[in-house]
């Protein structure tokens, strides 16, 4: 995907826990630093707790990556359990043989466990218990927990246990009836998300770790959009990242700037977002209006007895000049017709109007930003037009559109990719760019999603350098690529026509029909006719034409033709009569 055209060598910004990735703020460290004091101390519980996606989790896998030799440790991950299934999950953990009979035993595996706690003890060996989402452990439970924090020796606790939850722990842990689990905390810590200049520090951090060289892929206005969004939450963070990451790959741009984060948020929640600034002004002019209106106000109970008597002559005036104002009106009138006739001849000298412009019209403020050739679309938003037309937007519809494309008329809407292999036709799936669009030169469906956050696929039938043609309900329009792009992730499907009865990656060492259609159709654009003895071999020298073409056509240049290479290579010598986006003749002219 996007990793390779922004120099990365994998995704920085998954939300998998993985410890490679986690960003030690002053939070964070302190609580990892608690975590690791409680294991090598002794007795009683820790407390860690954060919002939803504050990297708790992370955390524990960090813990676990740095426990200390001497710790042997039992994670619970689900403690939607019995108390019963509880201890057994801990037996498990840590290795303890169990009877059959036993493992419904509570007390049984108690004393079982409790002779595994001496005899660590006795080797100088600590026994941790990390439990995941303890908000979630029901009040049996946590008695059982409770209760496992008595098997001591005189001098010393013998199990530790680590609850991790989100900020619902903390509630459950002051109910009346826990009060006694609740005394024997002894480390309570709270993770809070991260400050702006973490924020910052946060994206450079995992950058670096999957190979970029930091924040400079991100504007300082991304960046603060990212933020102001996430709320600091590292998990959404990641989301809204490899979001914007995506729009900016499927724009072709290497930096992602503040309106591409918004964006990516808007499809992340399914909701637009406004800049900030746009918050701070209409404050602002609420402000000013209310202001405005108490000067208002003010003025006028302080000049009203001077009103009333501008408003009594202004009656004894307009009785005396009744008369002389009728007389005036014809004249008036013919001054007025004289000036509108000379204004319209002044407007169309000196801006070149054309025959028939309104008069007194002038060019809108966009228009004067358009590129050459681009003139301003009327009529409604494609956001606007993809919500009045919700069901012809469904998967069905679209696939049946893009097929007629392909002169191919289907009947089962439910699985139209089916009904195209028999026809010779394949579907492929894609996430890219409009580059890529292009290099497949295909009629494709777009995934887009509106201004609402609702999915629509829409078929792409043409495209040029500035214009996209879309199919919608039963007619075509077209539309800027700019409009387009706002509402496009890099998600498309398009159709190709193979010339083999299967599909595959070619590579050194294979053979087939596959390899002996990959290299007939290599020498036939290159007008050669060579065909050797072992045409079916895929060998070194037709690795090379393959990078060849690969660097010819801008693709990943490895020597393996994968689909998409196999793709292209069809589209290039492909029947002139079959759909294109852009006429063969016309492409690269």
């Amino acid at each position: 995907m996007y990793t390779s055209f922004f120099g990365l060598s994998e995704k920085p910004f998954a939300i998998t826990p993985d410890p490679r990735y986690l960003y030690l703020s002053e939070r964070h460290a302190e609580a990892l630093a608690h975590l690791l004091y409680g294991i090598n101390e002794s007795g009683g519980f820790i407390q860690l707790t954060g919002e939803v996606g504050t990297g708790k989790t992370t955390m524990v896998r960090t813990l676990l990556s740095q426990l200390p030799q001497h710790a042997d440790v039992a994670v619970i991950l689900n403690p939607r359990v019995t108390p019963a299934e509880f201890l057994l999950t801990i037996c498990e953990e840590l290795g303890v043989a169990l009877a059959p009979e036993d493992r419904d035993s509570v007390k049984q595996m108690v004393d079982a466990l409790n002779r595994r706690l001496l005899e660590a003890h006795a080797l100088g060996r600590r026994v941790v218990v990390i439990v995941d989402e303890a908000q979630n452990l029901s009040p049996e439970v946590l008695e059982q927990v409770r209760l496992l924090t008595n098997l001591e020796t005189p001098t010393q606790k013998l199990l530790q246990i680590i609850l991790i939850g989100q900020p619902e722990l903390r509630v459950l842990l002051e109910r009346n009836d826990l009060r006694q689990l609740a005394q024997r905390i002894t480390g309570r810590y709270h993770l809070s998300p991260l400050s702006s200049d973490e924020t910052k520090a946060y994206v450079s951090h995992r950058l670096r770790v999957a190979g970029g060289g930091g924040t400079e892929i991100f504007t300082l206005g991304a960046l603060a959009e990212i933020h102001r969004l996430s709320s600091g939450i590292p998990r959404v963070i990641n989301v809204c990242a490899d979001r914007a990451l995506l729009g900016a790959y499927t724009r072709d741009t290497r930096k992602v700037t503040a309106p591409l984060v918004r964006r990516a948020a808007g499809e992340v929640y399914g909701r637009r977002f406004a800049p900030a600034w746009l918050g701070w002004l209409a404050g602002g002019v609420a402000a000013a209006a209310l202001a405005i209106a108490l000067v208002g106000i003010w003025r006028y109970w302080a000049l009203a007895p001077e009103r009333a008597r501008a408003q009594a002559a202004a009656a004894l005036a307009a009785a005396a000049v009744a008369n002389a104002s009728s007389s005036a009106q014809a004249a008036s009138a013919a001054h007025g017709a004289a000036s509108g006739l000379a204004s319209e001849l002044a407007s169309g000298g000196a801006s070149g109007g054309a025959p028939g412009a309104v008069p007194g019209s002038a060019p809108t403020a966009g228009s004067a930003a358009l590129q050459p050739g681009v003139s301003a679309r009327q009529g409604p938003s494609l956001s606007t037009q993809l919500e009045a037309h919700a069901a012809e937007t469904a998967e069905g519809e679209a696939y049946r559109r893009l097929l007629a494309l392909w002169g191919m008329k289907i009947t089962d809407l439910h699985d139209p990719c089916a009904q195209a292999a028999k026809s010779g036709l394949d579907c492929f799936e894609q996430r890219g760019s409009w580059a890529e669009v292009r290099m497949l030169n295909r009629p494709a469906i777009l995934t887009l999603i509106d201004e609402q956050g609702n999915r629509h696929e829409v078929v792409l039938s043409a495209l040029d350098d500035h214009y996209a043609t879309l199919e919608l309900a039963d007619h075509s329009e077209k539309f800027p690529l700019e409009e387009v792009s706002g509402l496009w992730f890099g998600e498309f499907t398009v159709v190709w026509r193979p010339k083999t009865r299967r599909t595959r990656a070619l590579s050194v060492g294979m053979s087939g029909e596959e390899v002996r259609w990959l290299r007939r159709s290599l020498n036939a654009l290159r007008g050669s006719s060579a065909n050797p003895a072992r045409g079916d071999l895929f060998d070194k020298d037709l690795a090379v034409a393959v990078e060849n073409f690969q660097r010819e056509h801008r693709l990943n240049v490895d020597g393996i033709a994968g689909i998409q290479t196999q793709m292209v290579l069809e589209t290039a010598l492909a029947d002139p009569n079959s759909p294109f986006l852009q006429p063969p003749a016309a492409r690269g002219s």
